[in-house]
């Protein structure tokens, strides 16, 4: 509906915004200066404990120096409370005591039958818990001592009874006047396939959670089965004009409160855990509604705090229900918007936890929660075996799939950059990147004085510090032609599917090209691929096509000739190969030397420098109609397709050592 001109600014007038937001915070009197209408407290909408939040009761405006949020007094009430602008309207006119306007009949019809249903959802709370007094309700009464829920306890989370009848809750709610069309569009009670037969009660021999919205409202009621034998130990009202379990979630108000004063959100699987947990002093604790996470309520939890910690039963259900939650929030990762997963003991849920080892317990537990690459990594490789290249590339492929699901280009570098590391950690040394190695100091083999390989690095000058050939301790000659490779793939990206196995065991010395290499991987099916690099990470790749070596590069000078690009690369990546499997066998010959010196080890360095000198030379004996390579090498095409076979037989894996 739209609102007649200065309805708003008339409630903004009439309404103290230091009031409504008083509602919600602690003002901090030390700061605050209430005669000139300044007023300053922790900001609610995210966690803090310096008083950033700035109210300024003259103009009626709220901004928090920490995370930006501002308004005013509707926008406030709609944040905070969670509702829909016109609801936020509804609430502070009503505090104001201004009338609001005519609505639209069909929308004003609607919202009253909405009010209507919320009148009959309270009177059946009342109702239910009336019946947890009384005998019948016996052996659920001694079902909740035995869940160590006290008497004060269930009056705070309003449990109820509904006894074992067809029409108990029926007949007391139409004596009371209440329409049975009413019970029905509720969801208290429901109608039979038999139309002559009249509605009967949804929840028997069940004990009764109430279900309240933001604003404490009851939408609907979740039951817990007291006999063995019924085929649904919970059951959940249905879908309603008041209740939409998918975007909704138990214990939302009062979780949201807590969490905006610091308390850790936490996302458990049912209502007696969260009662649980909130009993125990974990009040920001909330459930989905008998199903799993939905897209609304991961964006309501995001609303609610930045990083919910799911906390998982330690059984295999609970497991599946963390990997549902995990290709649920790939695409919907935002900056600062995350999830991390605690994952409890064997066998035991929150309530079993804190009921056996108490609350430290379960602190331990929140404390140590993984991030969610950690979850993504388990999934696909818990029960694994990879002892084959096939295995190994099915994992990469599986895992580079899921990782394309993520939209943010940021986050998806920085998740492979985890993922690298835990692959690292999976298939042990003979895997590791080059990385680990770092130029000797002074001293030689084995640390003594005098060795065979003194070298000790020069600070760079301040004039240079920052420049390409500064940033790594690699040889300056495979640092610029690791350079020339990304410069390479982003100038020409359709050749990145063709080098993408080498691509992906590039170890990358560089400053920022580690970044540019995963940001190619993760972008290679992008309609503009450099345009892609460029939004995520400006600097790294300024500074690689910015050098002049890379500049010079014939592939880089002419973008057109695919075909002299092809041939580079693969040229570049063996002759890159080369250069480290020979550094790396002189390296671990000179940790050997001070042994037993035979002639494996001279076979291993004479074999390193046989491969760099043929990976230097390039094919030999050109004929036919030539195409030069950026060496200067000449090659036909004939030859040409022979060098493509022949980088197709290279595997970029390190070389295992001669015994």
């Amino acid at each position: 509906m739209s609102l007649p001109p200065g309805f708003i600014d008339e409630l903004r007038t009439r309404v103290s915004l230091s009031q409504v937001v008083g509602r919600k915070v602690t003002w901090d009197m030390r700061k605050s200066n209430m005669a000139k209408g300044d007023w300053w407290a922790p900001c609610p909408f995210h966690q803090e404990k310096s008083a950033s939040f700035h109210v300024d009761d003259r103009k009626g405006f709220y901004y928090c120096f920490g995370c930006h949020a501002k308004g005013d007094a509707v926008t406030f009430v709609k944040e905070n409370d969670n509702v829909s602008f016109m609801e936020a309207v509804e609430i502070l006119a009503r505090e104001a005591g201004m009338q609001m306007p005519a609505r639209d009949p069909k929308a004003a019809e609607k919202a009253d039958r909405r009010t209507q249903l919320a009148q009959v959802m309270e009177e059946a709370v009342k109702w239910f818990r009336l019946q947890l007094k009384t005998s019948a309700a016996a052996e659920a009464r001694a079902y909740l001592d035995k869940r160590r829920m006290s008497p004060a306890a269930q009056d705070r989370w309003e449990i109820g009874f509904a006894p074992d009848g067809w029409h108990g809750l029926f007949n007391a709610m139409t004596q009371k006047g209440i329409a049975p069309e009413l019970l029905v569009d509720a969801g208290l009670c429901a109608k039979p396939d038999d139309a002559k037969r009249g509605p009967y009660d949804r929840f028997r021999n069940r004990i009764i959670f109430p279900i309240r919205d933001a604003r404490g409202k009851a939408i609907s009621l979740g039951g817990r089965a007291m006999s063995a034998n019924d085929p649904a130990k919970y059951l959940n009202g249905p879908e309603t004009d008041l209740f939409d379990k998918g975007r909704n979630l138990y214990n939302q108000g009062p979780a949201r409160e807590a969490a905006g004063k610091g308390q850790p959100l936490i996302v458990a699987e049912g209502y007696m855990d969260v009662i649980a947990l909130s009993e125990a002093g974990f009040t920001a604790t909330v459930a989905p509604l008998g199903t799993a996470v939905t897209e609304d309520q991961l964006r309501l939890l995001w609303r609610i705090h930045d990083e919910p910690v799911i906390a998982l039963d330690g059984d295999t259900a609970g497991f599946r229900a963390a990997l549902r939650v995990i290709d649920l929030a790939l695409p919907l990762l935002e900056a600062g918007k995350g999830l991390r997963f605690a994952i409890l003991p064997q066998g035991l849920d929150p309530d079993d936890l804190i009921k056996a080892q108490g609350a430290p317990a379960m602190k331990a537990v929140l404390d140590a929660a993984q991030p969610m690459v950690n979850l993504l990594w388990r999934r696909e490789t818990e029960g694994k075996v990879f002892d084959s290249p096939e295995r190994k590339a099915a994992l990469d492929k599986t895992l580079r799939a899921a990782l394309k699901k993520i939209a943010d280009p940021s986050i998806r570098a920085h998740y492979g950059e985890d993922i690298k590391r835990l692959r690292l950690d999976l298939f042990g040394q003979n895997a590791r990147p080059f990385r680990e190695y770092t130029p000797r100091a002074q001293g030689g083999a084995g640390g003594k004085a005098g060795g065979r390989f003194p070298f000790q690095p020069v600070a760079p000058m301040p004039s240079t510090r920052s420049s390409l050939l500064a940033s790594s301790t690699a040889p300056v000659e495979e640092l610029l032609r690791e350079a020339v490779i990304l410069a390479t793939l982003v100038i020409h990206p359709r050749l990145i599917h063709r080098f993408e196995t080498a691509l992906e065991s590039l170890d990358c010395t560089g400053e920022g090209h580690g970044l540019i290499r995963d940001l190619l991987l993760a972008h290679a099916d992008a309609p503009d691929p450099r345009a892609e690099i460029a939004a995520a990470a400006p600097a790294p790749l300024d500074a690689i096509l910015s050098h002049p070596h890379v500049r010079n590069t014939p592939a880089i000078l002419d973008p057109s000739d695919g075909e002299k690009a092809e041939f580079a690369l693969a040229q570049d990546f063996f002759i890159l190969q080369a250069e480290r499997g020979r550094r790396r066998e002189i390296e671990e010959a000179a940790q050997d030397i001070e042994g037993v010196v035979d002639e494996g080890l001279t076979w291993r360095i004479a074999k390193a420098n046989e491969a760099r000198a043929e990976a230097h030379r390039g094919p030999q004996d050109k004929t036919g109609e030539a195409v030069i390579s950026p060496n200067g090498v000449a090659l036909d095409k004939e030859e040409l397709e022979e060098a493509r076979k022949v980088y197709d037989s290279i595997r970029f894996e390190r070389p295992n050592r001669r015994n």
